[in-house]
């Protein structure tokens, strides 16, 4: 199981948000590069990049900064917020990410994932974000009348290989991810990224055990509940 450290960027800045909510933003540094740096340093190989900025927008605010870190960290990153059309996947594909997200286009514009799953292969992934079962779009301001249970077959079928999935009421709460969950939505076949609220070894034991692809850590490792490079020992960076 990968271990995948997160950064949420919001001006420039490596923030959280409780539950997706803007107005509920804890700033945990002003150096993105530095950050990921660290998470090298702990043994990391991957990361999870969010530009807040243009999930909220659309628009890719924080570009000059994510630019730098797929340069000079030497991680595997993953590359999400406001990627709606393939000129933006190219231009993140091109300056090296390993993989772009796609969120909201995923549910406003299927037959564009579906083209873009086809063209890009392994190099799109899905996030799937979920508020009691139904998918949140435009960084999470809105609920979208899509379960997310259908929407991850969908995207099976389509031929999207990786889906990140996230259970809103859990992110950045640091109080257990819904382990439930991902118990239900591994038999869909995808590569399953597990997101929100993981806070405990023995979270990622389950996980592991239930097989899930990769875990994303954010919170619990900016507060020190949990060691990255405790986890990575145990877990390993990559599969």
């Amino acid at each position: 199981m990968r271990i995948i450290p997160a950064i949420d960027l919001r001006d420039g800045k490596v923030v959280r948000l409780f539950q997706g909510d803007y107005d509920k933003m804890t700033v945990y540094g002003d150096r993105p590069l530095g950050t990921a740096l660290g998470f090298k340093a702990a043994g990391a190989c991957d990361l999870h990049l969010v530009d807040l900025d243009g999930a909220k927008d659309g628009e890719p605010r924080n570009f000059g900064v994510i630019s730098e870190i797929l340069k000079r960290s030497g991680l595997k990153v993953e590359i999400g917020g406001g990627i709606r059309d393939e000129e933006r996947i190219a231009k993140y594909l091109e300056a090296g990410a390993e993989r772009v997200i796609l969120g909201t286009v995923a549910v406003r514009n299927f037959d564009f994932t579906a083209e873009m799953a086809k063209k890009y292969g392994e190099h799109i992934a899905v996030g799937v974000d979920a508020r009691d079962g139904f998918v949140a779009v435009n960084g999470w301001l809105e609920t979208s009348r899509v379960k997310a249970d259908e929407l991850i077959i969908r995207l099976k079928e389509a031929g999207v290989q990786t889906v990140i999935y996230t259970d809103i009421a859990c992110d950045g709460a640091s109080s257990g991810t819904n382990l439930k969950a991902y118990e239900g939505l591994k038999k869909h076949g995808v590569n399953l990224i597990a997101s929100g609220g993981i806070s405990s070894m023995e979270e990622l034991e389950t996980l592991e055990r239930i097989g899930v692809w990769g875990a994303i850590l954010g919170k619990s490792i900016y507060t020190g509940k949990l060691d990255l490079k405790t986890v990575l020992s145990k877990f390993g960076g990559a599969v």
